[in-house]
């Protein structure tokens, strides 16, 4: 007898479809039966050794956060209810062209500074691994959800050249091929960079072509958080789509936004470009979170000059008055890239977390209104944060727009992704609701999308991308990977005041077949693994 049948279930099943009423078996953490209506027609109904009564509840498959920070979370808190709770079965890390792998000591020492205040330090978690296939590896020993990988370019370069602004020598350039090579031969999906982030933004378009053509050779696609989402966003986004075609690499645009008030009312014109880009044969797909601010680094804004050489330099060059002022300008005056080519308006920029206790107080308020309360200039009051906080300050940025938030998410190649920070005290609360903002806020409160459209941005599409063949769908043969959700009463409960706020309205969620969350509850279940690459 199998092991257990949902009864009764409102089935979405990705496709986009209609939805129907239906019978559901599970068995060996696989979907073995689907039988549609059939207490109304009075059809034998399938027997499990337990039977759930999903009358009122949506089974849909389980959500692809196609965008996650869970890179050290993962291994330090095998609750990790921030995902488990939303319906998210599926994470895919390594964002952003920096994560810890592949990496060799000096690199990975370096990498945790820089992204400190992405993931923390890491002090709790043994680094037992350097190559990508090792991290996954680690990943299988048992995790909350499954987690795919990309390959962040950033950490490649920082491997090969290290953190300075200069072209590659042919030698370093092809010491990026092999490494690339090698993370996708080990079960990478792709390749990412922050080319807003150093060391990735030092990497001119021929270098990051060469790396696409390898990724594309296994079958992977390029995810890059490209070069501006404020002034010069609409070329940022051109210049991506033309280097993916030209390496004949499948795209995939991160958080793919029009952020500040440059790009206020500009999202149509973003789409035009990809439906003549799609319409011409490019391969192309994008995530986004259905929020208006945005959140990285308070060290993410300052100018790539700045930020050469690494971490160290950076709290070098800010401890030097006169290069300290150069900083200044940029950020106030001239528009530093990045922060995207936008003169900073520290009254956009809330404070979310600090790495040093003694600087708390500041959590919760914008750089402007700390500085009002110590009576100095903002810049004063950010540079002191960056320094005692030696670059671990993680921010919010309040530079969104509704009406481009909307727009980008009813495109058809438009997936979601929660570009979660889980660090901090105060974190972005798309971390814990991203997936149930969707469903009750953008379907059932204002009509964005369908459910069943929804359904299918959030399960189907992404699995296409990562060319996942058994993933994605309510089908027999498929994965049990499912969420069980209330339509009427599906919410994010994280919001900016609280962000760690579990969601309601999802009272169950499996992961291989296994509750992960049963009756709206965390269980021990670790039946999360590492989800590698399909051979081409």
């Amino acid at each position: 007898m199998e092991e257990l049948v949902i009864r009764d279930a409102d089935v979405v099943d990705g496709s986009g479809g209609p939805s129907y009423r239906a019978d559901v078996v599970v068995d060996g953490g696989r979907i073995v039966g689907i039988v549609q209506e059939a207490a109304a027609a009075g059809c034998q109904r399938p027997k499990a050794r337990r039977e759930l009564d999903a009358e009122g509840l949506v089974l849909s498959p389980g959500f692809i956060d196609m965008h996650a920070h869970s890179d050290l979370a993962l291994l330090r808190d095998p609750d990790h209810s921030a995902k488990a709770a939303q319906g998210v079965t599926l994470e895919v890390l390594g964002q952003d062209g920096l994560s810890y792998a592949p990496v060799d000591d000096r690199t990975l020492a370096e990498v945790r500074r820089a992204i400190t205040g992405w993931n923390g330090y890491g002090d709790d978690i043994d680094f037992d691994w350097r190559s990508v296939g090792e991290y996954l590896d680690r990943l299988d020993r048992g995790i909350a959800v499954n987690a795919a990988y990309l390959i962040p370019q950033g950490t490649v370069r920082a491997l090969a050249v290290g953190w300075e602004d200069r072209e590659a020598t042919p030698e370093e350039l092809d010491r990026m091929r092999q490494l690339v090579a090698e993370g996708m031969e080990q079960g990478a999906v792709g390749m990412s960079s922050g080319l807003t982030y150093t060391p990735g933004m030092y990497a001119k378009d021929a270098e990051l072509t060469e790396l696409c053509r390898v990724v594309a050779e296994y079958g992977g696609y390029y995810c890059p958080h490209h070069r501006s989402y404020g002034a010069g966003a609409l070329e940022a986004y051109e210049e991506m789509v033309a280097l993916t075609r030209e390496a004949g690499c499948p795209l995939h645009l991160a958080h793919a936004t029009m952020n500040f008030g440059v790009n206020k009312d500009r999202a149509p014109e973003l789409l035009s470009l990809l439906d003549e880009a799609l319409a011409a044969g490019a391969d192309i797909s994008l995530d986004t979170y259905p929020y208006t601010p945005g959140s990285t680094t308070l060290a993410a804004l300052l100018p790539s000059w700045a930020s050469e050489g690494g971490p160290e330099e950076i709290l070098k060059r800010l401890t030097d008055e006169e290069t300290a002022a150069r900083i200044r300008h940029h950020l106030e005056v001239v528009g530093a890239d990045g922060c995207h080519g936008v003169p900073v308006e520290w009254d956009t920029i809330e404070i979310s977390g600090v790495t040093n206790p003694a600087l708390a107080d500041h959590v919760g308020r914008t750089v402007q209104e700390s500085a009002q309360r110590l009576g100095e200039a903002p810049w004063v009051t950010a540079r002191r944060l960056l320094l005692e906080d030696r670059l671990g300050s993680t921010i919010l940025q309040h530079v969104g727009h509704e009406e481009n938030v909307r727009a980008i998410m009813r495109h058809r190649v438009h997936t979601g992704g929660s570009d979660g920070i889980l660090q901090g005290a105060k974190p972005h609360p798309r971390a814990y609701g991203t997936f149930p903002q969707y469903l009750g806020r953008y379907v059932r409160e204002l009509g964005v999308l369908s459910l069943e459209e929804c359904v299918a941005h959030l399960t189907a599409r992404p699995a296409a991308r990562l060319r996942l063949p058994d993933r994605g769908l309510v089908r027999e043969g498929y994965r049990a990977d499912l969420v069980l959700f209330d339509p009427a009463t599906v919410a994010a409960g994280s919001t900016f005041e609280e962000p760690r706020t579990l969601p309601t309205g999802i009272p169950y969620v499996l992961i291989d077949g296994r509750f992960v969350i049963e009756d709206g509850r965390r269980t021990d279940v670790l039946a999360g693994r590492a989800v590698r690459r399909t051979p081409v």
